[in-house]
């Protein structure tokens, strides 16, 4: 299949009352946003969150709390060693999010990561949500041409009552299970397919490289609020 560049609603909506193209752009926090809802191109209006991946400036000299191993680097290709590193990573997620849990009691699952941040059990639960969505992303990347990719609202997800108030437990055997077929299917695949695309509509094209950077970084990312959160706490 041909490569294809963004999809035309990258830059126009279609009228749901004429099938036009108007060239109505709406700005979000400085990006222009749409996804595609049949034969519509809507206009994703973003909710920021407390995991999303935006350039935040903190107005402390003291560590940021929210990015205990440092900000999202974007990086869109990889070497076959960065690749590698980065599948490694994302298999290794499942058990050290597991250990990093490991003993909490119900209170402390309910413990805020930081002040004003989401509970340990939101963290566990948006994690299982995110990597659900990233794999489903990896598999239209390879089988449709620059697929446009559905944004969700985590911050609206994580106050669903299943993020709130589940055990871990089920969240944590997903992000394994998940895991296993993500993995496979990476390590089947030959090094130009990882070139493929995909088009957010907050980050505009993305490839299945870029994606792996982006999951290699947001399993320990979570993982290490809880660990840091836990030496804070002594727990």
């Amino acid at each position: 299949m041909g490569r294809a560049g963004p999809p035309p609603h990258a830059a126009t909506a279609t009228s749901a009352t004429n099938g036009t193209q108007e060239k109505t752009r709406v700005n979000v926090t400085g990006i222009t946003q749409w996804y595609a809802e049949g034969a519509r191109m809507l206009p994703v209006r973003h909710t920021p969150g407390l995991c999303k991946l935006s350039h935040m400036t903190s107005t402390s000299d003291l560590p940021d709390l929210r990015y205990p191993i440092g900000r999202l680097v974007r990086q869109n290709s990889f070497t076959d060693a960065e690749r590698a590193a980065a599948i490694a990573t994302i298999a290794e997620t499942p058990a050290k999010l597991r250990a990093a849990v490991a003993g909490l009691t119900n209170a402390q699952l309910d413990t805020p990561y930081r002040s004003g941040g989401w509970t340990v059990r939101q963290l566990v639960h948006h994690v299982a949500d995110s990597h659900m969505n990233a794999y489903v992303r990896t598999r239209f990347a390879l089988t449709e041409d620059n697929p446009p990719v559905k944004p969700y609202d985590e911050a609206t997800w994580a106050e669903l009552a299943d993020a709130k108030t589940m055990p871990v437990e089920p969240s944590l055997a997903i992000i394994e299970a998940l895991h296993a077929r993500w993995v496979h299917l990476l390590k089947s695949l030959k090094p130009a397919q990882f070139a493929r695309t995909m088009f957010h509509p907050e980050h505009g094209e993305l490839t299945l490289d870029g994606l792996l950077n982006i999951y290699k970084w947001h399993g320990p990312h979570h993982t290490a609020h809880v660990t840091e959160m836990r030496k804070r706490n002594g727990l």
